[in-house]
């Protein structure tokens, strides 16, 4: 039975490098974000990412996001991957789970963010999982 949780973690640091500037205003970057002090069970995490910039400062990314979590009594961690879009105002994300540790071994489900300037410094998810 899929259960889905409503939360936010903490964006405790947020490292973003220019790996390419392009004189058409685009770019490349590459970023880390390390994530602490959970809600509902979630601890701690990391956000990585490549993005590419448009010349408007729009963007899309590829990431993956490692949670150490309790859910439903069960510890461990997981991980998911996917992509996302910033339209300039809303940075949102549907990310799948493809890995989990501990008693979180078995995990399926996605990961999905969608969040704002406003929402800084806390990162909504929303959490859809299967603990099989």
């Amino acid at each position: 039975m899929t259960e889905r949780l409503t939360t936010t973690i903490r964006i405790d640091s947020w490292d973003e490098q220019p790996t390419r500037e392009h004189d058409d205003g685009t770019k490349t970057a590459h970023a880390v974000v390390t994530l602490t002090d959970g809600n509902d069970g979630l601890r701690s995490g990391l956000l990585e990412s490549v993005l590419h910039y448009g010349s408007d400062g729009t963007s899309e990314y590829a990431g993956l996001i490692r949670l150490e979590a309790e859910l439903d009594g069960k510890s461990g961690a997981f991980t998911a991957i996917g992509e996302g879009t910033y339209d300039g105002t809303t940075a949102s994300s549907t990310m799948r789970i493809v890995d989990g540790t501990g008693d979180l071994a078995g995990i399926s489900g996605t990961v999905s963010s969608s969040s704002t300037q406003d929402d800084y410094p806390n990162m909504p998810l929303v959490i859809a999982y299967d603990l099989g």
